[in-house]
């Protein structure tokens, strides 16, 4: 996929995406799912189109894109690393490895290396608090993050 895609583009291809959706019960989000795994994000030319076939304004389509942590509005790398953040992690050192992940990859969260190699996100609870501190590669989960889990991601993540 081409690194900037033509708004004419996004929009028939936003297009194609509703007309799929939009007779779901409550098809907003379903649309903004289908949106960004179609284009690794929700493009901004995606947003008015989204709200004339829904006759909603722009401003609740964004607010909606905004509030849920997991639409991007850039694409993420060929790898996304999500560190938790919640207490039960917190209190099992999770700022320590954020703090190394920053450090190892040379990006805070919310960034992406410049190669395109990873996306480094917060999450706010993967559900393994037993095993904490947890993240998540790729959608694989990994609890008991210690320094040499660590370094065996940051490996994958670069290879």
């Amino acid at each position: 996929m081409p690194l900037q895609l033509a708004s004419t583009e996004i929009t028939s291809r936003t297009a194609a995406i509703i007309q799929e959706m939009k007779g779901l019960e409550g098809p907003l989000l379903p649309i903004l799912h289908g949106i960004q795994e179609e284009f690794g994000h929700v493009p901004q030319d995606a947003l008015p189109v989204i709200a004339e076939a829904l006759n909603i304004s722009r401003a609740e389509v964004h607010g909606v894109v905004t509030f849920y942590h997991d639409y991007r509005s850039h694409p993420a790398g060929r790898h996304v690393l999500k560190v938790c953040q919640a207490e039960a992690c917190q209190s099992m050192g999770s700022d320590t490895v954020a703090a190394k992940l920053k450090q190892l990859l040379g990006i805070g969260f919310h960034e992406t290396t410049l190669d395109g190699a990873v996306t480094l996100e917060p999450v706010y609870c993967l559900g393994l608090c037993a095993c904490a501190p947890a993240a998540m590669l790729d959608g694989q989960v990994i609890g008991r993050l210690d320094d040499e889990k660590l370094d065996e991601i940051v490996a994958e993540v670069r290879s």
